[in-house]
């Protein structure tokens, strides 16, 4: 019987087909905390058992030290108008092992960990995009990452000490005009032959577009589809996508022009190739790995997008939320701050719930990979979420400080991430292709208990196999059926929580979201079958409810591990709250949209109506805003804690610097401002501003002659913190225009990497 039925499965078509690049996608990496998930029944006490990171001894050092030296010398402003980084910044990240985080100490690196670098790439956001680039590139995806993986001995012991020491500026020759988010059909050639010198070679032909680092790079991971006509390797002609190692200055290489992504100044371009000679060696691996690049990618990236873009995202969001909460408290309008008003308060609200929840899941998910998990659907929930919610947020700080927000200069705080937030959700895959396709597609394939190992059995034509998948798939769903039933009765109080206390109700209710998902997931593959790859809407929706579920699970995670704080639970709160109306939103966009015979029309009816009659959640109610807000409006210990490991620019300094200053002053006087107040009421003084009724207060001996200076210089610089920058007719003209251009970032007379020679490994 199992073995008619397991025929009839494959001859009609109901598993999906999947191609040697989508396999080997699909077999990278591990599944981590999203296999619960599709189970129907986390196990929240082994979620909360995992590994939540921290830094160590050498590690902080080098975050407290070099990465603070870091941002003070660099004048974002004076880098964005000219479009260059100084040559003593390129000093300084050489010499301070800023290109050797991931590089063992062994060839000269740091060794650090994935949450140590991910941390340092959230960190120096605040030294500005182009510099942050130069960084975080030679630390992910890319020559010394895939050299130490997968290198052999020879190309680690040449390769790796020289990218630690900044000899080698590496970028990674991927993307191309008709190869973006479909990273697999690139048109990038090499033809494989026989020198005359007897060595095998490769001849190129390649054209890579929005290549990061290009401009400045002299070593060139360059993903090429190569072929072997004459059969030299004997595995056939199309050997598939290798990964080579080129240098500057081989003939036939064009590298240096420029691409310019939104006026944001970091190094980004184009590589042209056009018949260059390569050693087949110079393959990352060797020629052993010839054909074996788009696995190394694949593996790689699994726990790679986990890393660079999530650190930029929460890096920024951190910062948004510091400097908006102390704006929306030193700005005033109807004599009272801004932020105590509902409408700004709730955006500041807003920043503040969604940085916490966005920091713990990149601490929980680096510190996932650093235990030796590499999970590719994790990653990709991290990319594409962390990077959206970053955009989001982005425009929150803009519509609180307005017109502060949109007057470019040095003085502007905002701009720059609001500018910048589109790069990261396009790169690595734009967030389109993540949310409809990978997230839900990669993770229902890799995480479901059953559905890979019944489509190899079904594939391998393997009855016993398939017929154990077949019987646990729907034991697995009659179980979950049960559990959803019954945990909608009871608004998840059936599933049971590991914790007590105020966020008990959380896991209960994640629990039920867990069971509900888990039906959807098989519904959806039952009735839907391979059309289901095609339906990116309805999988973009089923990959919101995923993504959130962990999200909100990484959020309560970080509550343990942090001590349970009682301040942080208004925090806390409002994550979860947002979170479970994304998860409610999500299975209300599923059961509309449930395109199959009988089911669909339960779903779209009487089903729709149960599921909003009983919401898992009804999102953030007015009460949990001013609690939220007031984490990052308070000047204090706490505040201090939540911004560790964010960059907190001196007093002195313009923009953010100005603005803390006035903050801090502003906490400072309010004994006075409250002494004024009171008179106010007692009709001591009149109805004013404080700082307007400072000579009078003093004049009836209110305040002290001291406090009323306090008063008065507080004022001060709580206006001057308002302050927007203005320009010459001169200097507005100059800002932007074209000045002469050297190569990258390096001076004229300055010492210039090294290069190896052409074909070099």
């Amino acid at each position: 019987m199992f073995q008619s039925i397991m025929m009839g499965m494959k001859n009609a078509g109901m598993l999906p087909r999947l191609s040697d690049t989508e396999r080997q996608a699909l077999e990278a990496g591990d599944v981590w905390a999203e296999g619960e998930f599709f189970k129907g029944n986390p196990d929240f006490k082994a979620l909360l058992a995992e590994n939540y990171g921290q830094l160590t001894a050498e590690e902080q050092a080098f975050l407290d030290g070099p990465c603070e030296e870091l941002i003070a010398m660099c004048d974002t402003w004076e880098m964005s108008r000219t479009r260059q980084v100084p040559d003593a910044v390129f000093d300084f990240l050489a010499e301070n092992g800023f290109f050797a985080l991931l590089i063992p100490k062994q060839y000269g690196g740091k060794g650090f960990s994935v949450l140590a670098r991910s941390t340092i790439m959230a960190k120096i956001q605040a030294a500005g995009a182009a510099v942050a680039a130069i960084v975080v590139i030679p630390n992910s995806l890319g020559a010394a990452e895939l050299t130490e993986k997968y290198g052999t001995e020879e190309q680690k012991a040449h390769y790796l000490p020289r990218l630690a020491k900044g000899e080698y500026i590496p970028c990674f020759g991927l993307t191309e005009l008709t190869a973006g988010s479909d990273a697999a059909s690139i048109k990038a050639d090499g033809e494989v032959f026989r020198d005359e010198d007897g060595h095998l070679k490769a001849r190129l032909n390649f054209s890579k577009r929005y290549i990061t680092l290009a401009p400045i790079a002299n070593l060139i991971s360059l993903a090429v589809r190569l072929r072997d006509p004459e059969n030299l390797l004997e595995r056939g002609e199309d050997l598939g996508i290798s990964v080579m190692l080129l240098h500057k200055g081989m003939e036939g290489l064009s590298i240096g022009a420029r691409h310019d992504p939104m006026g944001v100044s970091f190094h980004n371009g184009p590589i042209y190739g056009e018949n260059v000679v390569a050693p087949l060696a110079n393959t990352i691996g060797g020629i052993d790995y010839v054909g074996k690049g788009w696995k190394m990618l694949m593996e790689s990236l699994a726990g790679g997008r986990a890393i660079s873009l999530p650190a930029s995202a929460v890096g920024g969001a951190r910062m948004l939320a510091s400097v908006t909460g102390a704006y929306s408290m030193v700005r005033e309008q109807f004599n009272m701050p801004i932020g105590l008003m509902e409408g700004p308060q709730a955006k500041v609200a807003r920043l503040a719930g969604l940085q916490y929840l966005m920091e713990a899941a990149r601490v929980y998910s680096c510190s996932a990979v650093d235990a030796g998990h590499e999970p590719p659907v994790v990653s990709a929930i991290l990319k594409q979420q962390l990077t959206e919610l970053m955009r989001s947020l982005s425009i929150d700080a803009m519509d609180v400080m307005a017109g502060a927000a949109i007057q470019r200069g040095p003085n502007n705080i905002v701009s720059d991430a609001y500018i910048g937030a589109p790069i990261n959700i396009t790169v690595e895959g734009a967030n389109i292709l993540t949310r409809t396709l990978i997230i839900y597609g990669q993770g229902a394939n890799r995480s479901h208990p059953y559905a890979r190992t019944l489509v190899e059995s079904v594939e391998a034509e393997d009855s016993t196999r398939f017929r154990k998948a077949l019987l646990g798939w729907v034991g697995g769903m009659v179980v979950n059926f049960g559990r959803s039933m019954t945990r909608y009765l009871t608004r998840g109080r059936s599933a049971g929580t590991p914790v007590s206390g105020a966020t008990a109700t959380y896991y209960r209710r994640l629990g039920w979201a867990s069971t509900r998902f888990a039906i959807l997931s098989d519904l959806a593959m039952i009735f839907m079958g391979a059309k289901l790859k095609a339906k990116g809407n309805f999988t973009g929706r089923l990959a919101d409810v995923l993504s959130w579920i962990f999200l909100c699970t990484a959020t309560l995670r970080r509550f343990e591990a942090e001590g349970r704080r009682a301040e942080d639970l208004p925090l806390v709160h409002y994550a979860l709250n947002y979170g479970l109306k994304e998860i409610q939103d999500g299975f209300e966009g599923v059961y509309a949209n449930f395109d199959a015979p009988v089911v669909g029309w339960w779903f779209k009816s009487v089903g729709g109506w149960l599921l909003r009659l009983n919401p898992i959640g009804k999102g953030v109610t007015d009460d949990l805003l001013a609690p939220a807000a007031a984490v990052v409006q308070t000047h204090g210990d706490h505040l201090q804690r939540l911004q560790a490991g964010l960059h907190v620019p001196a007093e002195s300094d313009r923009g953010a610097g100005r603005l803390y200053r006035a903050f801090r002053m502003l906490h400072e006087v309010r004994p006075v401002h409250a002494k004024i107040s009171q008179a106010i009421k007692a009709r001591t003084l009149p109805k004013g501003h404080p700082a307007d009724l400072v000579h009078l207060a003093l004049e009836r001996q209110v305040i002290t002659a001291e406090e009323a200076e306090q008063v008065r210089e507080t004022r001060r610089v709580q206006l001057e913190s308002w302050g927007v920058d203005e320009f010459s007719p001169e200097e507005y003209v100059r800002i932007g225009s074209s000045t002469a251009v050297t190569e990258g970032f390096i001076g004229k007379d300055a010492p210039r990497p090294k290069l190896v020679a052409s074909g070099q490994a």
